[in-house]
């Protein structure tokens, strides 16, 4: 795939990263969850993410995830490597592996722990660029969770660099998110929207996209909302947007990332535990997440 000319859009999963019971990776299982969400009709794959539960990978370990996403796509699809990491250092150093291993993309998220200005945030990011050389690297945005806001300036100001592409937009506020499409707008630029619940409001705002978690249970579904979009149906996008908020809303049974996990293992999808101190869901949730999947007619009778 012509890096050059890899066009940032449409549904990628962040995807989770399957474990065996004693927490080490399952490889097998990963390939297993590609094949599933290719089958569902994804643009692309987004690996070594939150939900793939990044902070608690190795090195080492990001490297095998990335290489075997990289493998079982086989070309099929795109595959965009989370790297970043708190300090700008070991996050071109990561940039640096998955380019070296034949990653199409990478995602960057903000620094977390510490609160960077936005000056900072700049240098980091343009360090990285550096780093990617040929490599399409997107900002990545989650302040619910680092604690660090990108400024509409900066995403601006950054997007002047040949190789910052896009950004993931995990805010939640949509209006922020509609303030940095209208900022990038008529650029080479892709605002793609990381909260599930966000997207055909994201889409119809000329967002490009969305990397969504809920696509590693239901992919077919959420491509439908973009093709829905891209075909001008706005009716049945506002409905299968309203069929997935159910999945989304589910999310708050259990600890981040576990929920998503639970439920390509109820699927029949060897996803495994997530690594602890995260725990799996109680009985009583399970079996309420359980329904959610069968009404959403994602569990086989």
């Amino acid at each position: 795939m012509n890096r050059k000319k890899l066009k940032i859009e449409g549904i990628i999963p962040a995807l989770a990263t399957p474990m065996n019971d004693d927490e080490s990776l399952n490889e097998n299982g990963l390939r297993t969850i590609i094949d599933y969400v290719i089958k569902g009709g994804v643009h692309g794959i987004f690996v070594t993410g939150s939900q793939g539960e990044s902070f608690s990978l190795t090195i080492e370990e990001k490297k095998r995830v990335i290489a075997t996403s990289i493998e079982a796509s086989a070309g099929r699809v795109p595959i965009y490597a989370g790297t970043g990491t708190i300090t700008t250092a070991q996050s071109i150093q990561l940039t640096k592996m998955a380019r070296e291993l034949g990653a199409d993309a990478v995602s960057v998220t903000t620094p977390y722990f510490i609160k960077p200005t936005q000056k900072e945030l700049i240098d980091h990011y343009k360090a990285i660029s550096d780093a990617a050389e040929d490599m399409p690297v997107l900002l990545y945005s989650n302040p619910t969770r680092t604690g660090v806001m990108i400024d509409v300036a900066t995403v601006v100001k950054l997007s002047e660099l040949d190789n910052i592409v896009g950004m993931k937009d995990s805010s939640a506020d949509i209006v922020q998110t509609t303030a940095y499409i209208e900022a990038t707008k008529g650029m080479d630029f892709s605002i793609l929207v990381g909260n599930d619940a966000c997207i055909f409001v994201a889409l119809m705002s000329g967002g490009k996209g969305a990397v969504a978690a809920t696509a590693n249970v239901a992919p077919a579904l959420i491509v439908g909302i973009y093709n829905a979009v891209k075909s001008g149906d706005i009716d049945k996008a506002r409905e299968l947007q309203f069929e997935l908020l159910p999945i989304r809303r589910a999310f708050t049974m259990g600890t981040f990332p576990v929920v998503i996990k639970e439920a390509l293992n109820l699927m029949g999808l060897p996803a495994g535990p997530a690594r602890r101190p995260i725990q799996g869901l109680p009985p009583d949730k399970r079996e309420e997440l359980k329904k959610v999947l069968a009404n959403a007619g994602l569990l086989n009778s």
